[in-house]
């Protein structure tokens, strides 16, 4: 794996970098099959899909969901860093911890940091979000902090239905990235997408081009799709649709709302019968012509699980 491909670009944002973890040796890592995912205690029926979000430390999994769902999920004064992870479901209602065990506590966002990792399973969260009517979302902390086991992870992942991994463009899919994408289960791979995120820290297009073709052969087979993007320019775009386009985001949401529909269908005939209206579409996402998405059909909603339905952790690593 290539390191610091960019030393002088990577020199002038050294004041402002995150600290360098131990790198970890990709080779002997097998990968884990995850149990079955929770079943529904109030309805059989179908569900929408879980999008989780994953990356090393300070990849850009915040500001992505920040462009997900058009707002901070999060209040302004709270980091993202020490949590558990956050799962973000559309709604108003009141935000609880999902314990160990199953319990759940009603939370105040406010004083998220009363919250411990140790004896929480991840926090559920509520918003107002267009692209929620399509799925859920669980920002998971950064898989490379040494002060966070790996278990608080290990034991969300299983109800993942797909992934999107952040890496930093600069210093695109370290060996800690492989090592832990190669421990997740494999059927996780062709409905997950991989983000360089960070693309305007590259001056030149000659570069970028070398980024892309080098994370592209290295992770051949291990992702459906890769798309370079800068999630900040994106958010600066605002009814700048030429800049939005320019930012990456145009293709990448038009081809992720491609992707949670086409799970959306694997999972049951009541989804996908009809054709996307406009109105229904998330306000800021813009689908390229090569894109027709499918509505998905009203679902029941699901009760909250007990402590029976979460499924078995992970292995430790």
């Amino acid at each position: 794996m290539i390191e610091n491909e960019f030393p002088e670009q990577n020199k002038l944002e050294a004041e402002n970098s995150e600290p360098e973890f131990d790198i970890i040796d990709a080779s002997p890592a097998e990968p884990i099959e995850a149990p079955d995912p929770p079943t529904a205690t109030v309805t059989d029926g179908p569900r929408k899909p879980v999008l989780c979000l994953m990356g090393e430390f300070s990849a850009g999994k915040s500001t992505l969901s920040n462009l997900l769902i058009k707002t901070s999920a999060l209040p302004v004064n709270v980091t993202a860093t020490q949590l558990p992870p956050v799962w973000i479901s559309k709604g108003d209602e009141t935000p609880y911890r999902v314990a160990l065990d199953g319990q759940e506590f009603d939370i105040d966002l406010e004083n998220l940091a009363d919250v411990t990792v140790e004896d929480t399973r991840y926090i559920r969260i509520f918003h107002d979000a267009d692209l929620l009517d399509l799925c859920d979302l669980i920002d998971m902390p950064g898989i490379s902090d040494p002060n966070m086991d790996a278990d608080v992870w290990q034991r969300v992942i299983p109800h993942a239905d797909a992934v999107i991994w952040c890496t930093h463009a600069t210093q695109a899919w370290r060996q800690s990235e492989a090592a832990v994408w190669a421990m997740l289960p494999p059927d996780l791979y062709k409905k997950s997408f991989l983000l360089l995120t960070r693309m305007d820290k590259i001056l030149s297009d000659r570069d970028r081009m070398r980024v892309v073709k080098r994370v592209g052969r290295e992770t051949e087979g291990l992702f459906n799709e890769l798309f370079p993007i800068s999630l900040t320019q994106a958010l600066a775009a605002g009814e700048d649709l030429e800049k939005w386009s320019a930012s990456g985001a145009e293709d990448f949401l038009g081809a992720l709302i491609e992707l949670l529909n086409s799970i959306a269908v694997s999972d049951g005939d009541n989804f996908g019968d009809a054709p996307l209206d406009e109105a229904d579409m998330p306000v800021r996402t813009v689908i390229p012509a090569r894109v027709r998405p499918r509505v998905l059909k009203a679902r029941p909603v699901r009760g909250r699980p007990g402590a029976d339905d979460f499924p078995e952790p992970l292995p430790p690593l």
